[in-house]
């Protein structure tokens, strides 16, 4: 049956519309970090996109000042749930008081899943990874330590939103493991889309030794959908604990490397 003719010219005026539309790739994620707070993002980073994520932190423990920079994070989106990261040696220095030890940390490699949402519209990952022993000999722990997390978050209502994070390190002290446990909670709150506020808790239970307990509050803003800024600061809750803290940092993501989501 032949096509009439107002019909045809409906169908050539749409069908170039279609057609972009269809051409057009799905809108990326916004960034997602797993700073500037003590617990991960249980989001991984899209597939194929690269994210860096840095900081500088200033620390006074104990009349030892020291300065923490760059404490990267790579992240690569390896699959649409699975990620590579690479934490980059960080460098410690003494800036003022009794004299601390200087040099470089050690690098780490591991993997995160992500493994929801699961019911109730909780976010959850596993994170697992393994420090090398590639630091200076006074910062390094001269061991292979092996350590886990499993980090989750839930949206709330009026732009609130709580997580927390549950981690078992395996640290070398002294040629000997001590076995690490570290719980974390937080309460986020977005104040705008592009900003959100937090505070949060964290403390460090080892089998030996005394436990350290921060409390930690900070804000992050995103300057654009992939580039984020960041502030920190916290105090200790113990008295193995540094006494108190400041931190920035910067973080961008590189998208469509390889593949799509």
């Amino acid at each position: 049956m032949p096509i009439p003719k107002n019909l045809f010219a409906l169908l050539l005026a749409v069908s170039p519309v279609v057609a972009y539309g269809q051409n057009q790739p799905a809108l990326e994620p916004e960034i997602v970090t797993d700073r500037p707070d003590i617990t991960e993002s249980a989001i991984v980073v899209p597939k194929g996109s690269l994210q860096f994520e840095n900081g500088l932190t200033w620390t006074s423990d104990h009349g030892q000042r020291t300065l923490d920079l760059t404490e990267t994070l790579v992240r690569f989106g390896v699959f649409d749930r699975s990620e590579l990261r690479i934490v980059v040696p960080n460098y410690l220095g003494g800036v003022g008081g009794v004299a601390p030890a200087s040099g470089f940390g050690d690098v780490a490699v591991g993997m995160k899943q992500q493994l929801g949402p699961l019911p109730g519209d909780l976010d959850l990952s596993v994170i697992i990874a393994l420090s090398l022993p590639t630091g200076t000999d006074r910062i390094s722990s001269h061991g292979f330590d092996p350590f886990i997390k499993f980090p989750w978050s839930r949206d709330l209502e009026k732009g609130w939103s709580i997580g927390g994070m549950q981690s078992l390190f395996w640290f070398t002290e002294d040629g000997e493991r001590n076995l690490t446990w570290e719980p974390t909670f937080y309460l986020e709150k977005q104040i705008t889309k592009p900003w959100d506020a937090f505070a949060e808790y964290g403390g460090d239970f080892a089998q030996r030794g005394g436990s350290k307990q921060v409390a930690n509050f900070g804000t992050a803003y995103k300057i654009h959908p992939k580039n984020q800024v960041d502030f920190h600061f916290g105090f200790g809750l113990s008295h193995a604990t540094p006494g108190r803290f400041f931190a920035v940092g910067y973080s961008f993501r590189v998208d469509g490397l390889w593949g799509r989501r």
